[in-house]
Formats: structure tokens, sequence, C-alpha cells
């Protein structure tokens, strides 16, 4: 069985996890009004998705 000869430190275990994530999630800009929303998501100032009114606002 495998047996680990030292302990792993903190510090080690620790640069291990440290990958670079994204700070800001995918922004498009909105068709209908310009503005900068998630893709995939209803524009949150115009309410307008896939060229097509949802929410009323």
């Amino acid at each position: 069985m495998a047996v680990p000869k030292r302990r792993t430190s903190k510090k080690v275990k620790n640069q291990r996890r440290t990958h670079k994530k994204l700070l800001v999630p995918g922004l498009v800009e909105c068709p209908n009004c310009g503005e900068l929303t998630k893709s995939h998501h209803v524009c949150s100032s115009c309410g307008h998705y896939d060229g097509k009114e949802v929410i009323a606002k």
C-alpha cells in the first residue's frame, strides 16, 4: 500500500489548489439595447432575449 513518506505541508497543499479563475463571467452585448449581459440570459435592462421581448419593462 502506498503511504507518503513525509507529511504534505500547508504551503505545498495550497499551491496545488491555485488555478486561474475567471473574475468576470462571459459578458456579451445585448443586440437590442447594447447593455452588457450574461450570455444565454434575459437582458436585465430591456427584457429581451433572442430578439423577442420576454419581460415587459
